[in-house]
């Protein structure tokens, strides 16, 4: 016993610790450590075990201020003798753990009852990047996978060839066991896992040699991925039972796919809609012309009239985005701005002069009407 870890190191957590604190510090170390998360790590068994002991005592007002004040040898008999009371397991851990997290499946109860039970695989996280005409029309693609599959050698069973796994005699298959202990302060009962199966509620003396008795392993696997014309930037794909397969005969997890949609020089997106600038010439915007407009469908041609002004915005219906698993469409929008022209020649300047002084008023409607509302306000 000697070499036992300090209780608010095993937490993580100082010696002035709140109660608060200690019940949060102890559900994450639990979710950490639970056997029923990590099945492939067998060391999380005993990590655990000591989580469940640490907090046992700590959450106890009186057992604390033993263990403040004696250390171990406060609440372990086995720390060297006395009669400081017994405390042999953990108490029922199962109460604590079903007050903590509402039924969640932690503790030596439910849980440990049904090691055999088909538990599901994990789901699986990857991320694919497509540009932005891809995520427009739709694209095909694959993507490499490590995944945990069912191992081929022992059919997921763990046993070696021609072998079965056999039903732990301590258990009869729990995974779990309970004793009763007692003490100067009365019975204690403990659920504990059980040491015989490590809590698996199974034993296979004679493992596979492929998988080491996990009846899983580890594998790549191409995966084929459809994604949709429409897609956005920031959605997943979900696709049921490519993730990790389950345990015991459990369905498999799902894989869960980011897409991430590169930017696109001339195109923004909004929703299903796509907007973008257009530059015309000055020449243009005052006569009016036939525009050439990119979309994701090529180039179109379109007419703006004349005295068409900076920042006017015309539409173009059903030449946006398809919508996803859909056959309509989003708009696009396009937005002129007039291009001002720089180095004119002399030459250039006088015509471009005598032009102005052939206008009126009445050639710029919008600086007419400013011009009359200034002078309204400021009773001109």
């Amino acid at each position: 016993m000697a070499d036992k870890r300090d209780y608010y190191e095993v937490l993580g957590i100082g010696k002035g610790a709140s109660e608060d604190e200690i019940k949060k510090a102890f559900k994450k170390k639990a979710r950490e450590f639970h056997p029923d998360l990590h099945p492939d790590d067998p060391s999380c068994e005993e990590k655990f075990k000591e989580v469940n002991e640490a907090y046992e005592v700590l959450s106890d007002p009186e057992k604390k201020q033993r263990y403040d004040q004696f250390g171990h040898a406060g609440v372990d008999p086995s720390y060297g003798g006395g009669d400081m009371g017994g405390f042999g397991g953990f108490g029922d851990m199962g109460d604590i753990l079903e007050n903590i997290f509402g039924g969640f499946g932690f503790g030596g109860g439910a849980s440990r009852s049904s090691a055999n039970s088909p538990r599901r695989g994990s789901d699986i996280q990857e991320s694919v990047n497509i540009t932005f005409m891809e995520a427009c029309n739709g694209v095909k693609q694959e993507i490499h996978v490590n995944r945990m599959c069912t191992c081929e050698d022992c059919k997921g069973s763990g046993a070696g060839e021609g072998t079965t796994a056999e039903i732990c005699p301590d258990c009869h298959g729990r995974g779990s066991v309970k004793t009763t202990q007692r003490t100067p302060f009365g019975a204690i009962s403990s659920t504990k896992p059980c040491p015989h199966c490590n809590g698996k509620g199974k034993i296979i003396k004679n493992p596979c040699t492929k998988c080491r008795g996990l009846g899983r392993v580890r594998a790549q696997k191409t995966v084929s991925i459809d994604i949709p014309a429409g897609i956005d930037d920031g959605q997943v794909i979900r696709l049921s039972g490519q993730g990790d397969c389950g345990a015991n005969g459990g369905p498999s997890g799902d894989l869960l796919i980011s897409v991430s949609v590169k930017s696109h020089p001339l195109f923004r997106r909004d929703g299903y809609d796509i907007h973008c600038d257009i530059p015309v010439t000055y020449t243009e915007a005052v006569l009016g012309a036939e525009i050439v407009v990119p979309t994701i469908d090529g180039d179109v041609k379109y007419t703006i009239s004349e005295g068409t002004q900076t920042g006017t915005v015309f539409r173009l219906k059903g030449k946006g985005v398809r919508r996803v698993h859909r056959t309509d469409r989003g708009n696009q929008y396009v937005k002129i701005y007039v291009e001002v022209p720089k180095n004119l020649t002399k030459k250039q300047k006088d015509l471009l002069k005598a032009f102005e002084n052939s206008l009126s008023e009445k050639n710029y409607v919008k600086r007419q009407s400013f011009f009359e509302k200034l002078r309204s306000k400021l009773d001109f």
